[in-house]
Parts: structure tokens; C-alpha cells; sequence
């Protein structure tokens, strides 16, 4: 089965690898014919060239320092004041490197007012939120403060050491300390000579180690001084303070304002041609053939030139660019992992009916039984089945390869039925959706219970990687045989299993079922040890099958609907264009953010203190120009094109492109194991994310139809659920007294927090209250409040202080579970689903802040994912139950969505509501809103 790929960044300390490249080739310079030192260049593009070609990361950025003074020399002057005169060599290498980063077509990040290292930290933390793995590449000991679980700091190979990977558990053991906050505090104890950090004096590493033993930090320790000794104390008492400022400076800011772009960060391989033009320049053969293939003639000598007056021909500098192997170890593997080749293992190829037979006799007497598909295809719906692999005991495996031709494939395949059929053997998979709509594609259910190995992960560790290989390399110290060494890298000229020779796909996919085994038999205590077997094995795995006959069902899509919609928003965005032309006094390009920042802040003047982006421009985001919308009409014009350009591209023209040729439908893909809260997300299309604050992006649900004249869509959906869940967990009475007398919750709000009566609730306060009554699950600011709503931040305060005082319950459960997750470092919903919070004690005030208002937030929406998932599952039993016509097909935040058989209509719109309200009893009643209608528009 094809595996996506992970989101791997890694980012480059410069101007720490380029003194490594200059200390590398001190006493060996590398002279081209033009008499310049390209050490440094070299150095620092092989050190590259491993990381790009080993490591492969998927995206990737490079951090330089600028020559302006920091926030830390303003903090103290003498601030790196004793560093010695930046080597010539090094000066003459920098802006060299520079454009040897951009012909690899690389971001370069640097900021006035902030080192390398700040805005290293500041993006690596950014990055790990949205599920990065993280190498912070520098051999640098200060990142030692920032490694996270999935933060790592990379030390590349240098004279003869391999290569350095530290996390956590590393850091700690190599300071010998408990958490690695404390590296700070080491460093601002004993000082840093290289950046003339003073700490305290006297205070050397074992020292300072000793101290944190005893008191945890330099703070405490301040605290303490009566228990110290002699010169010590005398030391610490008089230069403490010189200890915290230390510690101050030797911290690395996580608050540099710089944007995780990840799309700019996304390696997509280098500008060929500026890259071969610049290693032709600084004549670096070795690396051209090593790049490209092909080498560049060697430049003739001008012996008058080369040889200077010290230097003879014993001396004279070498001028081939010899790779750097011979002066520097190359960067080897992150870790020392088995594999295909050092192991033991029992793969078998089962071809022809005799033993094809015979493995099935033996997978019929097995209680669990792991297997995997080879396709032709990632999507489901477009794969051919290549083979089938099969394993039941670790270390053994069985390959049964499958014929070209269809027909005589699915009389192979239908061998299999009874094991597949036979509801007493578990199957066990690794993204097992996806194996399971291959087989229903040829006709064959899969039935009993079912395990997925990225499922359990995922409840172990919701914002881990869960990619087999990753699996397998954490796990099993294991490094699998890679698809892309079979069928090629991803691009249009990636082949497929087809193309493969047998024994080395019987390998590769027997492999796939050996791992998935062994990484099922390892997770198995600890999903117990985490308490979330139940939520496994009675919510997740149960839904597998919900979710694979949502998408295989599909859902129909009127395309004359989006083809007219195309037209309009195309005429009304041309309009709107027009107008902005006309306010702007002249035309340019509306999608250039550089020239539209030109003409609002330059030539209409629009807001002095307008801000400007990392790479110099205006900022001209969607948040930017909301604020300026309510006054200048300009603003306002563009952001209605733009969401007219968005709806038309990402949606109206492209749904039509996505339906399947076979089925006549549009098949989404939902995932389990992406969003951390639980929630489900889906892709191809995105369904999460259609819009519908916006009339325009709501007529998009009008192309959502039905599959016949015989059916109509039924939608039913929760009505606020997680107000209801949060005022189930507050246990506030006033609240939960709303919802069970049906009372509008907004307008109950309203009248709480405006003393009046409820039926002198404005239309005005009733908005300020649902925002608020939203807001408050998020942990929404006065400041955001304020933003929102577009009112004074006096009265933002004023509404969250009433909402507080009048529900006193809320604020007291947003307490307490800001406090439990203190102690535990993770949340949980109503099935347990936990949410961890590694951040919640953090001395940082952003990263804890963040945690806290997870804290509040996940439980409630991971709660509300718990309920209907519950609820599917349930809806889709019954079903089958009732032998109906109808389908669930689709799936949207707290809505489920029907291609009802208009004969059942009446009982689905009785008995849908009734599993869903019940799916999971609370405190409140939960409360379902049916409706029907010709397309989905209608009937929401």
C-alpha cells in the first residue's frame, strides 16, 4: 500500500556552519585559478548536500545573523564585545554562500534586531504545532534550551565525530540535569567567554550542575543563599544578579516576529541552471558531478598566478574540490537502525492454487491476522490490486502476487473471500481504510473487528507522526525498505508496483505486513497504559468501516449548478476589480501583495503605521484588511475579490475535476489521525473547510445533490454542542437550565450579561453574547473580543467580566482545568481521549498561554468529536439493521448528510435524531436539527 510522506523541516544555524567550514580548511585552503578561497563555500554546500541527500526533508530554511545590534545589546553593551575580527576569508564566503543557498532555491531568514538562533527557535516552535519534526542544524550547545519532543538538535559530523542527534532525554544526560530549561540556567551561572556572557564568577559547569541539583534554578538558589558556604555564597550573593541577567541573555527568544511560512519552506530541489552556473564560477567539479551528473572542464593553471611568494610547489594549495570526506566525516544516519538486510526474517512469495490454498488453511485458523495491499494507485477508487501480503507471526511474512488481467485477478482474489469475510479473525492494518476500499472495490467485505496501527498511535501520541517508517524507526529501531527505491521519487515520472520485478515487491510488501504486526504487538501495552483501549476498540476502529462506506458511496455533484456559479462570481469579481481600480486611481495587479501594498500604504496613504513582512513588503493579509474594511471602501472591495478569486479556484471550478470517471461522484477522504482534538478532517475536497459565514460561499452546498430522482439530501446536525458540553462540564445551573427548557442560549447570555430582561434583548446584544459564549470555549482575549465584534477594548472587558461574574460556574471550570492539566500535562474528553500539554508548565508566557486555552478548548471539542463519532457509528448500525436504500455520505463538523430514499424519509427523520441525541448521555440535552431539501443547501 502507498505511504504519504512527513513533514521534516530542517533548519541551518549559518554562520555556526560557516566558521565550521572555515576551522574544516584553515590549514588546507581550497585556491581556485582565480586565486579565491572557496573553503567555506565548499564546506558549507557539502554539509548541505548531506542533509538534502540523507536526510531528505521536506522543507528547509537557513538562518543568518545581521551585523545590527540585538535586543541582547541593549539588555547589556558589552554584549559579544571580546569576539575577535570576523576572519577575511569568512567576510569574503558569507554573501557567496548567500547565493548558493537561493540557486538551491532555499529561504534565507535574518532579521535586524534578532541572531540566528531566535528566529531558529521561533519557527521551530511554530512548525512543531502544525506536526513538524524538527532538526535545528547547528553544533551550537545554547539550542540545547529548545529541544521538544519534536524539536531535535543536529549536530552535524565534524572531524571525525558522526553526527549528533539530541532530544530531551540527550540534552538532559549531557548537561546531567532534569529538564532543559535548565540549560539556561547552567549558562547563566557559568557564563558564556565566547559571547562574553559574565555569569557568576567562581560558578565553572560542575558547579553549576551541583547548584541546579540542589535548587532547580537560578531563581531558587537566590532564594537560598543562607545555605551556602564560604566564597560560594559570598559569589552568589554579591553577582546573582549578573546570574539572572546572564541566564536572560543566554535565553532564546520564541517571540520573533517572523511568519511560519510553510509553503515557502517546501524543498522542492534546486534552480538547475543558477546552481551549475555558480559551481562552474567557484570551479567545483567534484560537486557538479555529484549534483549533476556531469562535470565542467578544468580550469588551466597560471602557475605565475598561483604560486606566491612563501609558496613552491610542495605547498601549493590544492585545487581540485575533493569531496569533504577525506577532511570531514559525512553526515551518517540519525540513528543506527536494522533493517531488510541485517535481520532475520521468513518472507515468502505464495504464487499458484496449491499454495495459494494452502496459506489460506492457515490464515483461516488464525485470531488475528495482518495484511496489506500493493496497488497501482494511492486513490482507492482508481487502484488495481498488484498483491496481496499476509502476516500472523513476527519475522514472517507471505507475498501472493496478483495478474494484470482483472477478471482472472478478482477470481484470485475471491480465494480470499471466507478469511476476509470471517468475522472471528481481527485485521490488522496500517491505514486499513484504504486496504479495505480497494477490496470493496472488487466486491470483497471486510468484516470483524479491526485494527489500525496509525490509530492506536495516534490515541498513544495524537500529534506524533504515525507514517509506517516513522513507526517502525521509533519503535522497532527498524528502517523499512523504502517505496521510492522501487518505483522512483513522487512526481509524474513515478512508476507503480506494477512495473516492479516479483521477488523484490514479494520483499518490500511482506516487510509492510511483518512491521504492522510487530508495531501492533508493541502497541498494545501501551494503549492499555494510556486508557484508551476502550476508545480504540469502540469508537475508532468501529468507525473504519463507517468512514469506508461514506467514501466509497460518494456524493453527487451538479456541475451545471457550479458552472453557472463559476460564470457569476467571474462577472461580480471582474466588477469588484473594476471598482478597485477606480479607488485605487489606476490599475495594477491585484494578486502582486507588493504592488497592492504600494498602493495602500504609498500612494492612498492609508495607515502610517502600516506593518511590513520579513522580506520588506506591506503585510496585506486578510486580517490586515479587515481592520482597515469598516473605513476605507478599498479594503473592503478586496477582500470581497478575493473571496470571490478563492471560491471560484478552490472550489466552484475545481469540484468538477475531482469526480470519479467510474462512479459519477465525488469521493472524499477522511482522516482520523490528523486533527489532535479528534476531530475528523477530509481531503479531496476538503469539506471541513467549504465556506459558509458568507452567502456566496453557502450557495456551494446547492451543487451537493442527490444521487437520483428517488432520493433527497437530509442533513442532520447538532445545535450547539459544545456550548452544551461546556455548560455540562461547568455544571453551571443557569446554563444548563437554558438548554433543557429549549431557551435561546444566546439571548439567555445576553440578558445575564446586559441585566435586562430577556425580552429586551437587543438584536445587537444577543450577536455580543453568542461571540462571547464561542469566545470564551476558545479562551478569546478582551483584545480579540474587541476585534471581533469591532467595539472599544473597555467594553470587550466589560462583557467578559459580566459573562464571568454572572456565570461563575464557567470561569470556575476554566480554573480547574487549567490547573489538572498543571499537574498531568494532558486533558482528557468524556471517552478519555487524551490531549497532551507538555507546554502548560512552560516559563515561556506564549507557549503557556497556548497550552492553558487547550487546557479549556479540547476537552469540549474533543468531546463533541467523541459524540459523533459515537453517533455514526450507531446511525450506520442501524442501517444495515433496517436493510435501508438510504446512505450516510457525508460528514461536516457536528452534521451528518443522507442520500435518503425519499420511501424512508419520514423514518429517518424520526429515529436519526433520536441515536444522535443519545449517542452519549451528558448533562444537558443534546439537541439535533433534521432537515430535507433537493441539495444540500436546502436541506441544511
Amino acid at each position: 500500500m502507498p505511504s504519504k510522506g512527513d513533514k521534516k523541516l530542517f533548519l541551518l544555524d549559518a554562520m555556526a556552519l560557516i566558521y565550521r567550514a572555515h576551522f574544516a580548511f584553515s590549514k588546507n585552503p581550497r585556491i581556485n585559478s582565480k586565486g579565491l578561497n572557496t573553503g567555506i563555500m565548499l564546506g558549507f554546500t557539502n554539509t548541505l548536500l548531506e542533509v538534502l541527500e540523507k536526510e531528505k526533508p521536506s522543507h528547509i530554511a537557513v538562518a543568518f545573523d545581521t551585523k545590527a545590534p540585538t535586543f541582547r545589546h541593549v539588555q547589556f553593551t558589552a554584549y559579544k564585545a571580546n569576539r575577535q575580527e570576523q576572519p577575511e576569508d569568512i567576510e569574503i564566503g558569507i554573501p557567496w554562500v548567500k547565493r548558493i543557498i537561493e540557486a538551491f532555491d532555499i529561504p534565507i531568514l535574518e532579521l535586524d534586531g534578532y541572531e540566528a538562533d531566535d528566529i531558529i527557535g521561533t519557527i521551530a516552535k511554530k512548525a512543531e504545532r502544525t506536526s513538524f519534526q524538527v532538526y535545528m542544524m547547528t553544533p551550537d550547545k545554547d539550542y540545547g534550551q529548545l529541544v521538544d519532543e519534536h524539536i531535535f538538535l543536529y549536530k552535524p559530523a565534524f572531524m571525525g565525530n558522526g553526527v549528533d542527534i539530541m532530544g530531551p532525554k540527550e540534552v538532559c544526560a549531557k548537561w546531567d540535569i532534569e529538564h532543559v530549561d535548565q540549560v539556561k540556567d547552567i549558562l547563566g551561572l557559568m557564563g558564556d567567554a565566547v559571547d562574553n556572557i559574565p555569569g557568576i564568577p567562581g560558578i565553572g559547569e560542575k558547579t553549576a550542575v551541583k547548584l541546579l541539583k540542589a535548587y532547580g534554578s537560578i531563581e531558587e538558589l537566590l532564594k537560598n543563599t543562607h545555605e551556602l558556604k564560604g566564597k560560594q555564597k559570598e559569589n552568589v550573593e554579591n553577582f546573582g544578579q549578573q546570574g539572572l541577567l546572564s541566564k536572560e541573555l543566554a535565553t532564546i527568544s520564541l517571540d520573533v516576529p517572523v511568519n511560519f511560512d510553510e509553503p515557502s519552506l517546501k524543498y522542492n530541489g534546486p534552480k538547475e541552471d543558477e546552481l551549475k552556473a555558480l559551481f562552474a564560477e567557484l570551479e567545483f567539479r567534484t560537486l557538479t558531478q555529484r549534483v549533476f551528473g556531469e562535470a565542467i572542464k578544468k580550469p588551466k593553471i597560471n602557475v605565475s598566478e598561483q604560486l606566491g611568494l612563501f609558496t613552491g610547489p610542495a605547498d601549493t594549495p590544492a585545487i581540485e574540490d575533493e569531496v569533504l570526506s577525506e577532511e570531514v566525516n559525512p553526515i551518517p544516519e540519525l540513528q543506527q537502525h536494522d533493517s531488510i538486510l541485517t535481520t532475520a526474517h521468513d518472507y515468502h512469495k505464495v504464487d499458484g492454487e496449491e499454495a495459494i490454498a494452502e496459506l489460506i488453511s492457515f490464515l483461516d485458523l488464525q485470531s488475528e491476522v495482518c495484511f496489506d495491499t500493493e496497488t497501482t494507485s494511492l486513490n482507492p477508487n482508481e487502484a488495481e490490486l498488484v498483491g496481496l501480503s499476509f502476516s500472523y507471526v513476527a519475522g514472517e511474512a507471505f507475498y501472493v502476487p496478483f495478474p494484470e488481467d482483472q477478471e482472472m485477478a478478482k477470481s484470485r482474489l475471491e480465494l480470499f473471500r471466507d478469511v476476509f469475510e470471517n468475522e472471528g479473525i481481527t485485521k490488522i492494518g496500517q491505514n486499513v481504510k484504504y486496504d479495505i476500499l480497494v477490496l470493496k472495490n472488487y466486491g470483497i467485505e471486510v468484516k470483524g473487528k479491526l485494527y489500525d496501527t496509525m490509530l492506536a498511535h495516534y490515541l498513544i501520541e495524537p500529534e506524533g507522526k504515525h507514517s509506517m517508517d516513522w513507526l517502525a524507526q521509533q519503535y522497532l529501531h527498524y528502517k523499512p525498505v523504502s517505496i521510492e527505491s522501487l518505483i522512483g521519487k513522487k512526481g509524474k515520472n513515478q512508476g507503480n508496483m506494477r512495473d516492479v520485478n516479483e521477488d523484490e515487491v514479494t520483499q518490500y510488501a511482506a516487510e509492510d505486513a511483518d512491521i504492522t504486526m510487530r508495531l501492533k504487538q508493541t502497541f498494545d501495552p501501551l494503549i492499555k497504559e494510556s486508557g484508551v483501549e476502550k476508545l480504540l476498540d469502540e469508537v475508532e476502529s468501529p468507525l473504519i468501516n463507517v468512514l469506508a462506506a461514506m467514501e466509497f458511496e460518494g456524493v453527487r455533484i451538479d456541475t451545471d449548478s457550479l458552472a453557472s456559479m463559476s460564470e457569476v462570481l467571474d462577472a461580480e469579481s471582474k466588477e469588484i476589480e473594476k471598482r478597485v481600480y477606480e479607488l485605487a486611481g489606476e490599475p495594477f495587479n491585484l494578486a502582486s501583495p507588493k504592488q497592492l501594498g504600494e498602493i495602500l500604504f504609498v500612494k492612498l496613504a492609508l495607515d502610517p503605521k502600516a506593518k511590513k513582512t520579513k522580506t520588506g513588503q506591506f503585510a496585506t493579509g486578510e486580517e490586515v484588511l479587515s481592520k482597515m474594511a469598516g473605513e476605507h471602501e478599498i479594503a473592503a472591495a478586496i477582500l470581497d475579490y478575493r473571496q470571490m478569486v478563492k471560491l471560484k479556484s478552490t472550489y466552484v471550478d475545481a469540484l468538477p475535476t475531482m469526480i470519479n470517471l467510474k462512479t459519477g461522484r465525488i469521493h472524499t477522504t477522511y482522516n482520523q489521525f490528523v486533527a489532535a482534538t479528534g476531530r475528523l478532517s477530509s481531503i479531496n475536497p476538503n469539506l471541513q473547510n467549504i465556506p459558509i459565514r458568507t452567502e456566496r460561499g453557502r450557495e456551494i452546498r446547492k451543487a451537493f445533490v442527490p444521487r437520483d430522482e428517488n432520493h433527497v439530501i437530509l442533513a442532520a446536525d447538532y445545535s450547539q454542542i459544545e456550548l452544551r458540553i461546556m455548560a455540562a462540564f461547568a455544571k453551571d445551573e443557569s446554563m444548563m437550565e437554558a438548554f433543557k427548557n429549549g431557551r435561546d442560549i444566546h439571548a439567555t447570555t445576553a440578558a445575564k450579561i446586559f441585566q435586562v430582561p430577556l425580552d429586551e434583548v437587543t438584536s445587537d446584544m444577543r450577536r455580543k453574547a453568542k461571540t462571547a459564549n464561542f469566545g470564551i470555549i476558545y479562551g478569546i482575549s478582551v483584545f480579540g473580543l474587541s476585534q471581533r465584534l469591532s467595539i472599544p477594548r473597555s467594553e470587550a472587558k466589560e462583557i467578559i467580566d459580566s459573562y464571568f461574574k454572572e456565570f461563575p460556574a464557567v470561569k470556575q471550570y476554566m480554573d480547574d482545568a487549567v490547573e489538572k492539566a498543571r499537574k498531568q500535562e494532558y486533558v482528557e474528553t468524556i471517552l478519555g481521549r487524551r490531549r497532551y500539554l507538555r507546554d502548560i508548565n512552560s516559563r515561556n508566557q506564549t507557549m503557556r498561554g497556548f497550552a492553558e486555552r487547550n487546557a479549556i478548548n479540547a476537552p469540549i471539542q474533543g468531546s463533541a468529536a467523541d459524540i459523533i463519532k459515537v453517533a455514526m457509528i450507531q446511525v450506520h448500525e442501524w442501517m444495515i439493521a433496517q436493510q435501508l436504500k438510504s446512505k450516510m455520505i457525508l460528514q461536516v463538523h457536528d452534521e451528518l448528510v443522507f442520500d435518503a430514499h425519499k420511501d424512508e424519509v419520514e423514518v429517518l427523520k424520526k429515529e436519526i435524531p433520536e441515536i444522535m441525541s443519545n449517542a452519549i448521555k451528558i448533562a444537558v440535552p443534546l439537541e439535533v436539527e433534521v432537515g430535507v431539501g433537493a441539495d444540500w443547501l436546502e436541506a441544511h
